[in-house]
């Protein structure tokens, strides 16, 4: 089993993360994966393999944060879920499919990649929505949530830093963009986990719980404490300016996601 330090730290982890994601529906895996990297460091964790466990093991983490997050928005009537099943197969496909991609990509690859989609998506949190654009087709909604699906994989996120501002640009009101966002991300989070578990048993053992690309003492952890404090998130979200939090926590993760990519080169 872990250390008791790190068992403390995972499930810290987990509870911050269930409340943001709750609040501004984002903060899964953009907070997990740089945090897991060092977490992993600290265990001796070798770079080779340090972000691709780090991503499968955000993946899995996202599981049951999402299903939390999903049933608060539902009960609260803020899920668009016509929206969801236009868009749910391309989400399976493109969050599926890219956990291969990622497989051959190194640790260093990965780290630069990711916060470079950080970011981005720190940048878009800043600049908020310029541009509307009408309700989108079934065949668009397709495309967009492979795209979204593929991203989503790659930095093991549960979309909504591309879905929130997607939908909406297609004029949906921002506390049901989110609400649609957290029922996307648990498609996303199931075929990423699914991806990752199979990719990385030609990677890594079953040793120290860990199976495939995820360490699965963290993912419990993280889950538990998520799954509790994502509800507070989103109760809260209905007081708060959301978009002005938006902002002050992309610098967080901006910061974050600098502290991780340091940390791979200098082990490089």
């Amino acid at each position: 089993m872990p250390a008791l330090d790190v068992i403390i730290a995972l499930l810290l982890l987990g509870s911050i993360v269930g409340f943001t994601a709750g609040l501004l529906g984002i903060g899964g895996g953009a907070m997990l994966v740089p945090s897991l990297t060092a977490i992993f460091l600290h265990q001796g964790v070798p770079l080779d393999n340090l972000i691709h466990l780090a991503l499968g093991t955000s993946m899995a983490s996202i599981i049951f944060t999402s299903i939390s997050s999903l049933r608060a928005h539902h009960a609260r009537e803020c899920v668009e879920w016509p929206i969801v099943r236009q868009m749910i197969i391309g989400i399976l496909i493109g969050s599926f499919s890219a956990t291969f991609i990622a497989t051959l990509m190194s640790s260093l690859f990965l780290a630069i990649f990711f916060s470079a989609f950080m970011a981005y998506a720190s940048l878009h949190m800043f600049l908020g929505q310029k541009a509307v654009q009408p309700m989108a087709s079934s065949r668009e909604f397709f495309i967009v949530g492979t795209g979204i699906g593929a991203l989503s994989s790659l930095v093991s996120i549960g979309g909504a830093s591309l879905t929130v501002p997607y939908l909406v640009r297609c004029q949906i009101d921002i506390k049901k963009a989110i609400g649609t966002s957290a029922a996307i991300g648990l498609p996303i989070s199931l075929a990423g986990t699914l991806g990752y578990t199979i990719n990385g048993l030609w990677h890594t053992s079953n040793d120290n719980f860990t199976f495939g690309f995820v360490y699965w003492p963290g993912a419990i952890l993280i889950s538990m404490a998520g799954s509790i404090c994502a509800p507070i998130g989103v109760s809260i979200a209905h007081r708060l300016p959301v978009q002005r939090l938006k902002k002050i926590f992309g610098v967080f993760l901006i910061l974050l996601s600098i502290k991780m990519l340091i940390s791979v080169i200098q082990g490089h």
